[in-house]
């Protein structure tokens, strides 16, 4: 009969079962701090492992449900339940899946794949996992898309009188390799501003949004990272790097727009459009051909913007149900 372990300590998780199901390695539960970590195990077979969070959460009374991972719909189901038993009983009504914790680390789940192959840094998850989602009685909260421009040609009719009305005033640059640090904190203040009324949001400290940037930072090509400023003050930026996986299948021609950030308000409206412009227009003379416009939420900014010149190609959800 399975039967579920919770998990207290990192260390625990070498004693799990070696087969069926990979454990999550143990930096996360280190990084990522939930507040329960649980297994379920039959025999020596690992089914299902998930984590939950209810403290720092970004909707009151709602839980999370992240570090994700089942080897069948059953063991999804008993895990799930399970799941929402712990949330409920630690004051939680809501349960929300899957989420590492924050929005700033992996979630969502991808539900149509489409025919498009997996691109650098984009998150992946077995086909099955919505059907466990469903199954267990979760709902899509959330619709997220990611989108293809296949002719960086094309130009936003709009461009020239945006790109006129910050002529004066906003200067746009590339990132500078030689102050990193400062770049990237200037990101970092940068995004808390432009992100606090995002769907989930919650504040990331400034060590955890460093580590994660510098993770990239090996891959970057400073021309595609657009910083825009205003009397020396960051009030836009534009975070784009070449498909490293398409590279390893023979051929690079994609750029990947992961991250668009301005600062809010009617003087800074037309400023992205402006950076995608530019990325893209850049992307072109040096020799790539298509940009992927990466993980856009549904009612974002973004997407109305990359619609103007790209299509879907992939479809995320997250999940929800009260509990």
């Amino acid at each position: 009969m399975p039967h579920l372990l919770q998990i207290k300590q990192s260390e625990q998780l070498a004693t799990l079962p070696n087969s069926g199901l990979s454990a999550i390695a143990p930096e996360l539960l280190i990084q990522h701090r939930p507040d329960a970590h649980w297994a379920l195990v039959e025999g020596d077979r690992l089914l299902a492992h998930c984590s939950l969070w209810w403290r720092q959460v970004p909707v009151v009374r709602a839980g999370l449900i992240g570090h994700y991972g089942a080897i069948d719909c059953a063991a999804a189901e008993e895990l799930l339940h399970h799941a929402g038993r712990e949330l409920a009983t630690n004051g939680c009504n809501f349960a929300i899946a899957p989420i590492d914790g924050n929005t700033w680390r992996r979630y969502r789940a991808v539900c149509d794949r489409g025919s498009e192959p997996l691109f650098f840094l984009e998150p992946d998850n077995p086909a099955e996992w919505c059907e466990q989602f469903q199954a267990a009685g979760f709902a899509a909260i959330a619709h997220y898309y990611s989108a293809v421009n296949l002719d960086l040609s094309q130009q936003d009719s709009r461009l020239a009188r945006i790109a006129a009305r910050f002529a004066e005033r906003v200067q746009i640059r590339s990132i500078d390799p030689a102050q990193l640090e400062a770049e990237l904190d200037a990101i970092y203040q940068l995004s808390l501003i432009s992100f606090q009324h995002n769907f989930l949001y919650t504040p990331i400290d400034r060590a955890e949004f460093l580590a994660q940037y510098r993770q990239v930072v090996p891959f970057l090509k400073p021309e595609l990272v657009l910083m825009a400023e205003q009397d020396g003050q960051l009030v836009g930026f534009l975070f784009a790097l070449p498909d490293l996986l398409e590279a390893k299948r023979g051929a690079i021609d994609t750029v990947i727009i992961k991250t668009v950030a301005v600062l809010p308000g009617r003087e800074f409206a037309g400023l992205g459009s402006l950076l995608v412009a530019r990325a893209q227009a850049i992307a072109q003379a040096l020799g790539y051909t298509r940009a992927i416009h990466a993980l856009m939420h549904e009612t974002n900014r973004s997407l109305n913007l990359s619609r103007r010149y790209a299509v879907p190609m992939r479809r995320y959800c997250l999940f929800g149900r009260s509990i």
